[in-house]
Parts: structure tokens; sequence; C-alpha cells
């Protein structure tokens, strides 16, 4: 929409998302400004948007904002303005001897928070920073190790608005390094890098067995690299591939797994990832690049795994691919679009081969990006189209400023009463200091916290209460993060909430629980994997390159006997139960790295394949002779 035709309101919101990605453009990349300032403006431009462009109810919708709207967009300036002004008195008085303005300021602070993660991300993340508001409070009524002896009211308003609660590391992972790469994927999306993945991915593996799942399959994972979001990516490629799917055969129940196990996996998918890969990386104290090499031998095991599975569901339900000339072709889309790839390469590049950091990379990548834009279209692209890029990056950010902030708080209650430590002692006495038991309460407590929660939220609670307990048990951090990371994710595809389900579901008009455990079948692999990496690290790329790739060669065939076990397809033919049960054996036993486990796996697969052909061809015999 032109900006002459919107309302006012609509107007100052453009605006506003444009002075938004100008200044986070100038503080990162020209004049360097203390993380503090930078942090509090990053919050006030997030939540003023929030405020005008997210209704305050359901009964306001497309009504703009209201006066309340308006007054609250106005405290949020007038707090984080204060918060700039007396920085450095601030520092020493957060949390130990707050005045009477401080907390003035950190109560508004508080209610700003928990009403913008609201409106962005709904009533789930606010609910649970206020019970934890309520437990840094009455923790001392608690029996046992979860009791602590209280604090005032006074002492946890000022706290939460600290340096370890809502300005802690999440929020400033969102200021310093998502956002830039949302406007970067903004600025892809405008170019029409979306479609061209979408066509290139139809070419590629449409016309072959399974085709409309693959080019599913295959487009969110392109997809993945410009979004990072599992819902976004359903509803991106999801209104082409699931009519597509069905439209072939597929039923709508397995056509919308598809889509939302594959758009799922765009955010373990290297090399954007989604934003809690950077505050992960934030939290352990490495580069980014080392949290990238550490997902890509799972992410690869992820997109195998849901590729075969789907060439052996297609095989044994009859589903065929589509015929070329339906598809386009490979060869005239790169020849018409490679030049789209070249602003990603420019990220790669300059975090590669120059080690810059992923701030500089960006914005050499957002600047290829426009360069592209311009040139591609002969001129055509223009202000008007950078400014809508602009506008489109920091409203794709609204939700993760807020919810990280928000995140912050229950962290920063963590870090006041020391229930984080206590949690993990919990865990430890539960488990019997037996890691096993450990990994499946974590999986647990991770996939509860993600049920309604965005993935970067549930990743920052669970970090804070769970990864401490497996690291205590002899998991590395890397490992133990990521196991937190992974289950954080597939809270999306596992009911009862399942967000990336409930788009896909209502895209394929299907029942939200028959695409619901279709996708917990189809993404099997996902959660197992985060257990084998857990005992073995070699998985997550640590060790000699021998033991990676042979760890991944393994792991590979593992993948492979698990898809045959859930399917029950070996081959070219179906098996029965006591196949099935030896394949997902020996598949198990694959995945997790080790010689012996490798012996027996692959020897128990060469058994069941001899097996089940010989049975083959002597149905085969009888049949001909009958």
């Amino acid at each position: 929409m032109e900006l002459s035709k919107r309302s006012p309101a609509e107007k100052i919101a453009f605006l506003t998302g444009i002075a938004m990605s100008i200044s986070h453009i100038y503080m990162l990349g020209f004049r360097p400004t203390t993380p503090w300032i930078m942090y509090n403006v990053h919050l006030a431009f997030g939540a003023a948007l929030a405020f005008m462009t997210y209704p305050l109810s359901k009964a306001r919708k497309d009504k703009g904002p209201s006066v309340l709207d308006w007054v609250m967009i106005a405290l949020t300036a007038a707090t984080c303005a204060y918060m700039v002004h007396e920085m450095e008195g601030l520092i020493y008085r957060i949390g130990v001897a707050p005045t009477t303005l401080d907390l003035v300021f950190s109560g508004i602070l508080l209610v700003v928070v928990l009403d913008a993660t609201r409106r962005t991300t709904g009533e789930i993340l606010p609910v649970i920073a206020v019970i934890s508001l309520l437990y840094a409070r009455f923790g001392y009524l608690l029996p046992g190790v979860m009791g602590h002896r209280g604090y005032d009211w006074s002492r946890i308003i000022s706290y939460i608005s600290g340096l370890d609660a809502i300005f802690s590391v999440s929020l400033g992972a969102s200021a310093q390094y998502v956002f830039l790469l949302l406007l970067f994927s903004a600025f892809l999306n405008s170019m029409g890098t979306g479609q061209f993945f979408l066509d290139f991915a139809s070419g590629l593996a449409g016309h072959r067995k399974g085709g409309p799942a693959k080019i599913a399959i295959v487009s969110s994972a392109f997809f993945g690299t410009i979004s990072g979001n599992s819902v976004a990516n359903v509803v991106s490629t999801g209104i082409f591939t699931i009519p597509l799917m069905k439209k072939c055969g597929y039923k709508p129940g397995l056509a919308g797994a598809v889509e939302a196990v594959a758009s799922t996996g765009g955010q373990i998918m290297p090399p954007i990832m989604g934003s809690a890969a950077f505050i992960m990386a934030q939290l352990l104290g490495v580069t980014y690049l080392k949290v990238a090499q550490a997902a890509l031998i799972p992410a690869i095991l992820y997109f195998a795994s849901l590729m075969m599975m789907i060439g052996m569901i297609a095989s044994k339900q009859g589903l065929s691919g589509m015929s070329r000339d339906e598809l386009p072709s490979v060869s005239k889309v790169l020849r018409g679009g490679w030049y789209l790839v070249l602003p990603v390469a420019t990220l790669l590049f300059v975090m590669v081969q120059l080690r810059a950091s992923v701030i500089r990379a960006s914005l050499w990548a957002i600047l290829a990006a426009i360069a592209v834009a311009v040139v591609s279209s002969k001129g055509k692209y223009g202000i008007r189209d950078m400014l809508g890029s602009l506008y489109d990056g920091a409203k794709q950010s609204v939700g993760i400023v807020a919810s990280c902030a928000c995140a912050g708080i229950v962290v920063g209650v963590l870090s006041l009463t020391g229930a984080g430590l206590r949690f993990a002692q919990l865990v430890v006495a539960l488990s019997g200091g037996h890691l096993l038991p450990a990994l499946a309460l974590t999986a647990i407590a991770s996939l509860i916290l993600g049920m309604g929660l965005p993935t970067t939220a549930c990743y920052l609670i669970s970090a804070a209460v769970s990864a401490p307990a497996l690291i205590e048990l002899g998991v590395q951090p890397m490992a133990a993060h990521m196991f937190v990371f992974y289950y954080a994710c597939l809270s999306a595809i596992t009911p009862p909430v399942a967000l990336a389900v409930y788009a896909a579901a209502g895209i394929a008009k299907a029942k939200f629980m028959d695409v619901a455990w279709s996708a917990v079948r189809l993404g099997a692999v996902a959660y197992i994997v985060p257990f084998m990496f857990a005992y073995g690290p070699s998985l997550l790329a640590q060790g000699d390159l021998l033991t990676v790739v042979w760890s991944l060669f393994s792991a590979l065939v593992g993948v492979y006997a698990l898809g045959m076990g859930i399917v029950g397809w070996c081959g070219r033919r179906q098996v029965g139960w006591l196949a099935r049960v030896l394949l997902i054996a020996a598949a198990l036993s694959l995945i997790k790295p080790g010689l012996l486990t490798d012996l027996f796996g692959f020897s128990v697969i060469a058994v069941v394949m001899i097996l089940a052909e010989l049975h083959g061809q002597r149905q085969a015999a009888r049949s001909v002779s009958q």
C-alpha cells in the first residue's frame, strides 16, 4: 500500500519501523553504541511498534491504535529515555538501592513488556513471567529444594529491569544480530528470492517419486535460510505445496504434516537458522559459525530422513512424481534468477572466508541485496521498495523483541532466587545421577515449555533451568544447549499445541490430530538425534575429521533404517512388524556413535534386507507357479 493511501496511524507505524531499521544500521554499522543504550532503543522501538500494529484486544482488530495504545507508546518512550539518561547511576542502584523514580519506571517497563508480549505472541509467556515474579516474592512459602527466602517487591521490580533480566543476553542478541538478519530476510523477500527457491525446488525434486512432498521439503529447507520461523515457513511455502500434494493423491493429514515438519526444520538448517541460535552463541561464548557448524550434521539427518521416508511412503502408496511438463526447468530457473542467491553468498563469504562478525556480514549482505535488486530490476527497484523492506524487517522483529524481553524476566528471577541451580539439582536427583533419565526429563520440560511459546523464549527458559543439569552430568556445553534448542523447535510439531501443525492443518483443511500424529511420525529422527549427540558429540562435528565423517555415514544409514522401520517398507516391498522392530533397533544403534553399535546396526540391517528379498522372491515364484 502506498504511503499516501495509509491512515495517519499506519503512516506513523510505517515511519517508526523505518526509523527503527535505520537506527539499528547506524548504531551497529557506523556508530558503536553502549549496549545499555542500544538495548533500550531496541526495546523502545519494538514495543512502540507492537502497540501501533497489534490491537489491544480482538474487538479492536482493524480499528487502529486506541487512546490507551498511544498512552502506552508515550510511557514506553519516557521509560527508555529515563533508563538511558540515568544509565550511570542505575548500573549501581538496580536491585540494590533503587530510588522512587527507578521503581516507577521499572514498574512501567514491566507492564510494557508483558503487554507487548501478550499482543504479539499470546498469553502463555506473560503468564509464566507473572508466575515467576510471584515465585520471587513468595518462594519462602514453598518447601524443599525449590523454596527460597523471598524478596520484597521493590528489589524484584528493580532487579528485573537490569542486565541480568530484561536487558540480558537474549535482548542483546535480538538487538545486535537477529534484527539485522530479519532485515536481510525482508530485503530478500522483496527481491523474490522465496519464489526462486520454490521454483528451484520444484524443478529439482518435483518429478521424483513423491515429488510434491519433496518440493515441500527442499523449498522449506531453502526458505529457512531467509526465515528461520516454522509458522512463517508453513504459511509462505505451504499455500503452494499442500494443495499440490493433495492434488497428486496425498491425504490432507499427510500433506499438512510434511509441510509442518519440513518448515520446522528451517530453524535448525544453517547458515541462518532461527534467532535462538544467535542467543545460544552468546550464552556459550562462541562464534555463531561454531553453532552453525555443530547444527549442520543434525540438520542433514533431519532432512535426509524426511526425504527417505517420503520416498518410502510414496512407493508404498503408489504416489508418483509430477510430469516434467508441469514443472519449471532447473536450468531456466538458475539462468533467470541465479543472481538472487548472491546476497546469501555474500553473507557466508564475509562470515566464513573473511571471518567477520555476524553484524558486519549482515550489513554487507543487506547492501548486496539492495545492489542486486537495483541492477536486476534495471533501476525499477527504488527508494519506495527499500523503505518497504526497512519497515517489513522492523515489523517482523516485534514478536522476537517482546518475547526476548519477557523471557528475560523469567531468566532474571531464576538468577535472583537461584532457582536455576536448584532445578538442575532437582533434575540430577530425580534422574539418580544417570544421563538418560535426565535427558528425558529435559526433553519433556522443553516440550511443555514450548506449548504456545516462541522457540526463542522456550530455548531461553529451558537453557536456564535444564542445560546446567546436563552439563553437570558430563554433557558438553554445546551438546547440552543444542539438545534444549532441538526440543524447543520440536514443540512446533508436538501435540497438543504444535503451532506449525495448526498452520498446516488450516491450509490442508485437515483435522489437527491427523496432521499432528503424522508430523510426529515423520519427524521421528529429530526426537532421537539429540539423545545421540548428547552421548556422542561427533554428530555435532566435535572431534577429528575421520570420526565425524564416519559418524555422519553411519547415522545416515541409521536414518534410512529408521524410515524403513516406521513406514514398514524395506527395499521394494512391505515388511512385517518383527522386521520393523529390528530395523528400528538397528537404526538407534547406528545413529549413536560407536564402533560396536555400528557393527550391530549394519549386521541387523543386512540380515533383514536379505531375508526380505528372499521372502519376496519366494512369493513371486509362488505367484508364477500358480
